[in-house]
């Protein structure tokens, strides 16, 4: 006979081992911070397939969604607020990880409502609603509400939704106990917002604190960034051959976009397609004209995976390149890479935005003439977040950068002839050592398509 196991009794946890900062007790190790970014900072950035296996371990998604719930409700402490009310998708999608796709990003016709007492509520559009108490078990049943005000005025304050709306939501904040405190809120459409007040509730600016919430990200938010931005290597690598005299601006556009969706971007905000004597100044679109030997072009990749963005350019020219050409770029990567050496935690934005040329040394009358073009801003669920880094505004509101921030580094300079013009973007994750970038389709020197 097989001899009898030692009995082993689980370790008692008593009071004295939690400390209540941080949930964290000694052992066992079912008490943790949710806040915690569990950042691994000792291993390579992942960025793994998009399938879920059960040999390693890629997304917990549960712990994304716990790890943005804590976040936001540490912000909401933090505020002097008693509640947030938001109407924006991508701090919906942070608080509730809910989302009903991009038909809802302009139409203000969701909001989500979370005091510092409960869990999030959620109002959403017609039977999207009811598919959530179904396929989002992470929150109540009847957190889950249909819910309808304007759709930005097509129906009309008359009809009294708006009244209804705001008195359902100051019967939960009373029912939650925070009636009394200010309400946080990020957009509105103003017939809402008079109707809370209208209700007597002190109503605040809650956009700053949910980009305070959503400043550092998670390693699961930083692995998903990492996978959209290999997603934005791949099509760099289609758009580098099929860029020949002949091909629109569009077609460009057109297999992107069908690319990314193919490799699982759940949206394509938006291509520029930028060629020729449009590159200078930059109008940041796209249009039907053809491409022609010796062009410059430069592309702009803005999609998402599971809802964390891209914003990656790159520059090339066509079959050769000018001199000019040449010139341009050099001058765009110098001040890439100086701004990028800058980026430590602890450094202070206005420092590097020093590495940033003045709007008047390429052409511009003013910074905010030039904003855009030579500036750093925060990715994550929405394209600009925390930091945003630019002489526009540097200057005047620095802060420290942070480890665990994600943030894109654009450059552009025009070129001498007048119609040419370098742009290039560089995705960095901030990590104790300095800037790891992660968009890898090679541009330290101007790359030439197709070079006869």
């Amino acid at each position: 006979m097989p001899p009898k196991r030692k009995k082993v009794e689980p370790k008692a946890v008593k009071p004295s081992d939690i400390d209540p900062k941080r949930r964290v007790a000694a052992a066992p190790d079912v008490f943790y911070d949710p806040a915690d970014p569990g950042h691994r900072w000792e291993r390579p950035l992942q960025a793994p397939g998009r399938m879920q296996v059960d040999f390693e371990e890629r997304i917990d998604f549960r712990r994304l969604h716990e790890y943005r719930l804590a976040r936001t409700r540490n912000a909401l402490a933090a505020s002097g607020l008693g509640a947030l009310l938001v109407f924006d998708q991508h701090n919906i999608r942070y608080i509730s990880s809910t989302v009903i796709g991009e038909w809802a990003r302009d139409k203000l016709t969701r909001w989500c409502l979370l005091t510092g007492n409960g869990e999030p509520w959620v109002w959403d559009f017609g039977s999207a609603a009811r598919h959530h108490k179904i396929y989002a078990p992470w929150l109540p049943k009847n957190h889950c509400l249909a819910g309808l005000a304007g759709l930005r005025g097509a129906v009309s304050p008359k009809v009294g939704l708006f009244e209804d709306a705001a008195k359902e939501i100051k019967d939960i904040l009373e029912r939650e106990g925070v009636a009394d405190m200010p309400l946080g809120i990020d957009v509105v459409e103003p017939p809402f917002l008079f109707a809370l007040q209208n209700l007597g509730l002190d109503v605040r600016d809650a956009q700053q604190v949910m980009l305070d919430a959503r400043e550092i990200k998670s390693h699961d938010e930083i692995t998903l960034l990492n996978m959209a931005a290999a997603m934005g290597d791949g099509v760099y690598q289609d758009i580098y051959e099929a860029l020949k005299p002949g091909v629109r601006e569009s077609e460009i556009v057109a297999m992107a976009t069908r690319r990314l969706y193919e490799m699982g971007s759940d949206c394509v905000e938006a291509i520029n397609a930028i060629a020729g004597e449009r590159c200078s100044p930059h109008p940041h679109n796209f249009t039907d004209r053809l491409i022609r030997p010796g062009d410059q072009a430069y592309f702009d990749i803005i999609q998402s995976y599971l809802g964390y963005r891209t914003c990656y350019y790159r520059t090339f020219t066509v079959g050769s390149a000018t001199p000019a050409q040449i010139d341009a770029y050099r001058k765009a990567r110098e001040w890439m890479d100086s701004a990028i050496d800058s980026l430590k935690p602890g450094v202070s934005t206005d420092r590097v935005v020093q590495a940033f040329p003045k709007a008047q040394e390429i052409g511009f009358e003013s910074e905010m003439a030039a904003f855009g073009l030579n500036f750093c801003h925060g990715l994550g669920l929405g394209l600009h977040e925390r930091p945003l880094i630019s002489r526009l505004n540097s200057f005047k509101d620095s802060y420290e950068l942070k480890a665990g921030m994600v943030f894109a580094v654009e450059t552009f300079c025009p070129a001498a002839d007048g119609i040419s013009a370098a742009r290039i973007e560089e995705e960095v994750v901030l990590t104790p050592e300095g800037a790891k970038v992660i968009t890898l389709f090679p541009a330290q020197e101007l790359p030439i398509a197709n070079k006869y």
